[in-house]
């Protein structure tokens, strides 16, 4: 009874800690960050219940609502019958890496270097590097040289621009006032 209400008191601090300072929650916690990371809209529990078996590259941007699980709960049920039952996998990611709002990392995944997990994928499979992965579950849908050729042809060149003044930019070439 005491330990769960110790855990209870914890959790403010770990919601607020999280919520301001993602990456030093995410180290706090045990992940293992290689270099630049940029987290945004973290939660406490974005990295689930074994964050020191995640690991991120340098330069990894994690978009918001991101789960990593490095378990598989599936087995809870067998445990009556198979007390010892368990699993579960690191989870990897490499250098250069964009991952979007809303994916769901699987147990024993690697993510490649310089890859883009799209928003809402589930990625239950290794993703090689340079590759752009999406959807449920996520595969590779093409390389990241071709993906980088469609986004220079097609960028708004204000990539650059200050918050304030890209802002300003979208509002006038979008003709939203």
């Amino acid at each position: 009874m005491l330990p769960r209400l110790i855990r209870l008191m914890k959790l403010p601090f770990h919601l607020i800690f999280a919520r301001l300072f993602p990456v030093q929650y995410a180290r706090y916690i045990g992940v293992k960050i290689q270099g630049q990371v940029k987290i945004y809209g973290s939660s406490y529990a974005m990295f689930g219940s074994e964050p020191y078996l995640v690991t991120l590259g340098d330069n990894v941007f994690i978009s918001l609502e991101t789960q990593f699980v490095t378990h598989d709960g599936g087995v809870l049920p067998f445990r009556k019958e198979i007390p010892d039952l368990d699993l579960a996998a690191p989870i990897s990611v490499g250098s250069n890496t964009f991952i979007g709002t809303k994916v769901l990392i699987l147990k024993g995944v690697t993510i490649g270097e310089n890859c883009v997990i799209g928003a809402g994928s589930i990625v239950t499979k290794s993703v090689p590097d340079d590759c752009i992965a999406a959807g449920n579950p996520a595969r590779v849908i093409k390389k990241t040289d071709e993906y980088l050729a469609q986004a220079k042809s097609a960028s708004l060149k204000i990539g650059h621009l200050p918050e304030m003044e890209k802002h300003a930019m979208y509002k006038k070439i979008f003709n939203v006032e």
